[in-house]
């Protein structure tokens, strides 16, 4: 089984290799990492008010155990990169399984809440391990033809995480009669929440440890003859198209020494141009604020006046678009290119964050409780799903594939390593902060991110080149200082193949 490609012709698919089912399988499983990703960070949804309540929680403590994962993942990211060069792709994959398992367990049978932040930076340390390989792996095994597609599955694992995570807290909850009260084994509904999370751990790991190595990462440790096995059993090179694409790799990796965090370094602000474009691509990300969203919707929703009940299943539903704008970006990114629904995703952001400022500016607060009229609770709910539907059609996936392709070889785990830490530290800022700025005003909250959407059209706009269609082995000419596009419509060209 193939599946569908442009109409490049005979010779594309020589030199680049096949869309076999063994290939679509390999991508599927290294993107589980984006299904624990999901719903790992997403399964805290469902257990916040539970977990205020149990240890007498302030806003800023609550932020904090919330979002604790978020520096592990920080931690983990950055990790993950040197590890991924020392030990591999695949065994970077297995330890992330390790962690995320021991997390989930531990989470659940926490006795106090200083216990239950050191798990919870543990599995963020897991998270930020699968999140950056993932997409590293998925791009050096994929044509450059579909590796859009491929890569977009983390995307599309990631999302249907956080859906099964928040559909499984909506169920442990209605199961208990609430997520505080006791359901099994005198466990409460909350800690079998973060205790799910260890089944597809277990599964993630057990399947990664079954997949062949990346070919760049064994041209790289000088294992030649497995990267020609690799490329033969799994794009179906025949030996001549299999030998040019190791001599391609071998250029362009460094296979004297080990990769250096100063090989990071040369430009004229510290790092390379091409570093800067990926760490502001994923700072962006997280700054229009889409995992308040996913965090904290469950208790936001009983905020302004929905029942624990039907927040749980507007949350679900929240989820369920957030699919739908995935599958719509996994059709369109290897079509229009990645450029093309950044600056779609980032205008469709900025309206509907404005018009969910402008809805919460309506809300009273009384007794502390703050409540919309209903026609403006019914504007921010489909504010809300706008915003997901744009983020989740562009910048969402999109941001994943650049950062899994537009590094050069030589550097592209260190790079992707950074930028994936760059953007758990925003996202650790984002969501330590909302529950004190959502204290001061929703409305305040929603504008700024709004404001930060505008700002990541421009950057897009100006900074971020197009890597449709280029081969791994191209990206060196984008890590130039003076390669980067000076004019919007830049397009860079592919570089063909001999």
């Amino acid at each position: 089984m193939h599946i569908p490609i442009d109409a490049a012709g005979s010779s594309a698919t020589e030199e680049d290799g096949q869309a076999s089912r063994r290939l679509v399988g390999m991508a599927a499983v290294a993107a589980l990492g984006g299904f624990l990703f999901g719903f790992d960070s997403a399964i805290i949804n469902g257990t916040v008010d539970a977990i205020r309540h149990q240890f007498g929680l302030s806003p800023a403590v609550l932020g904090f155990v919330v979002s604790c994962a978020l520096l592990g993942a920080g931690v983990g990211a950055w990790s993950a990169g040197i590890c991924a060069d020392r030990i591999g792709r695949v065994r970077t994959m297995v330890v992330a399984s390790v962690l995320l398992t021991v997390s989930s367990i531990g989470s659940g049978l926490v006795f106090a809440v200083w216990d239950l932040i050191a798990w919870r930076f543990l599995g963020g340390v897991g998270i930020g391990f699968a999140s950056v390989i993932a997409p590293a792996y998925i791009a050096e095994i994929s044509p450059a033809r579909i590796r859009g597609r491929l890569a977009t599955m983390q995307q599309m694992a990631l999302v249907i995480g956080i859906f099964l995570a928040l559909l499984a807290s909506a169920l442990f909850a209605h199961l208990a009669g609430g997520a505080a009260k006791e359901l099994w084994l005198g466990l409460d509904a909350w800690r079998w929440m973060f205790i799910s999370a260890a089944v597809p751990a277990i599964v993630y790991g057990v399947l990664a440890a079954r997949l062949p190595e990346s070919p760049r990462y064994l041209v790289n440790k000088g294992r030649i003859d497995e990267a020609g096995q690799v490329l033969r059993d799994v794009l179906g090179l025949v030996d001549a198209a299999s030998t040019r694409k190791i001599h391609e790799i071998q250029q362009t990796v460094n296979t004297e020494r080990k990769q250096r965090f100063s090989d990071l370094l040369g430009g004229k602000f510290y790092f390379l141009p091409l570093v800067w474009v990926g760490i502001l691509l994923s700072v962006f990300q997280q700054l229009v604020g889409i995992n308040v969203i996913f965090y904290y919707s469950t208790t936001l929703w009983q905020s302004v006046g929905f029942q624990e009940s039907d927040s749980f299943l507007i949350s679900v539903i929240t989820a369920v678009t957030n699919i739908v704008a995935t599958v719509i970006a996994i059709s369109l990114i290897d079509k229009v290119g990645r450029r093309a629904l950044l600056l779609f995703g980032a205008g469709a952001m900025t309206l509907s964050l404005s018009l969910m400022a402008v809805a919460f500016a309506q809300a009273t607060v009384v007794d502390g409780v703050t409540t919309l009229p209903s026609s403006w609770g019914t504007v921010a709910l489909i504010g809300a799903n706008v915003f997901v539907i744009g983020f989740g059609a562009s910048w969402g996936p999109v941001v994943w594939v650049l950062l899994g392709e537009m590094f050069p070889n030589r550097i592209r785990a260190l790079a992707l390593g950074l930028g994936a830490a760059a953007q758990w530290i925003a996202n650790f800022v984002v969501s330590t902060t909302f529950p004190s700025l959502a204290a001061f005003g929703l409305q305040y909250a929603y504008g700024l991110y709004g404001a930060f959407a505008l700002l990541a059209l421009i950057f897009v706009w100006k900074m971020v080149p197009e890597t449709k269609g280029r081969q791994l082995e191209s990206m060196d000419e984008l890590a130039g200082e003076d390669e980067l596009p000076t004019h919007p419509h830049h397009q860079p060209t592919t570089t063909p193949v001999h």
